[in-house]
């Protein structure tokens, strides 16, 4: 008698496990487009616009919206120089906000192997891992020596902290702007750091 019991209960567990599966396996076969039975609805929803939606909120319908002229994002430090001839020369009078300290250049030295490194060489002799690859890129400038040249004129060794940061900001010829790559501070710190490879001999 007992041993009919645990045979019929265990009978009822496995009729029970097959029902429930059964009942999971076709309740995935309804609709290939549902995502089935969803908790908490209000959490996988947002309540505010994606920036490609179309907006009926504002006149053009869109939700991404051009900002009001003359207005700053937070937290953005203008650079009072033009991205112009004129502006680059009118930037060497710009200084250096920050100190030489061991800190401030091996912070700088970082930016300078991840950001500019790649081109302009570990030892700045415009010898970097791409230039290298790639024999179609040519003009990049050493920071030293008598034969380096920037393309604007003067000897890259004697370019000053406020052009180096033009130059970083801004961007020029085949270099793209880095200003959304490294903040004000640590472009500061990336010229502390090409003022040093400025004086290799």
């Amino acid at each position: 008698m007992k041993g009919s019991t645990l045979a019929m209960n265990k009978n009822i567990v496995y009729a029970a496990f097959t029902l429930l599966v059964a009942v999971v396996m076709l309740s995935a076969c309804r609709d290939k487009r549902s995502t089935g039975l969803e908790y908490a609805r209000n959490m996988y929803d947002p309540i505010a616009y994606n920036q490609d939606q179309p907006n009926k909120n504002f006149a053009n319908g869109a939700t991404s919206q051009t900002p009001p002229a003359n207005t700053d994002p937070i937290g953005f430090v203008k650079f009072e120089y033009a991205n112009t001839k004129e502006g680059y020369e009118a930037s060497s009078v710009v200084v250096n906000p920050l100190q030489l300290t061991e800190k401030n250049l091996l912070e700088g030295k970082h930016f300078y192997t991840v950001f500019c490194a790649p081109c302009h060489g570990d030892k700045g002799d415009g010898q970097g891992h791409i230039v290298k690859l790639d024999k179609g890129i040519s003009g990049v400038p050493a920071y030293y020596g008598a034969e380096a040249v920037s393309s604007r004129g003067g000897a890259m060794a004697s370019l000053s902290a406020g052009k180096i940061y033009h130059t970083i900001t801004y961007g020029l010829n085949a270099m793209g702007s880095h200003a959304s790559q490294l903040t004000p501070t640590e472009r500061w710190k990336v010229v502390l750091y090409v003022q040093q490879l400025q004086k290799t001999k």
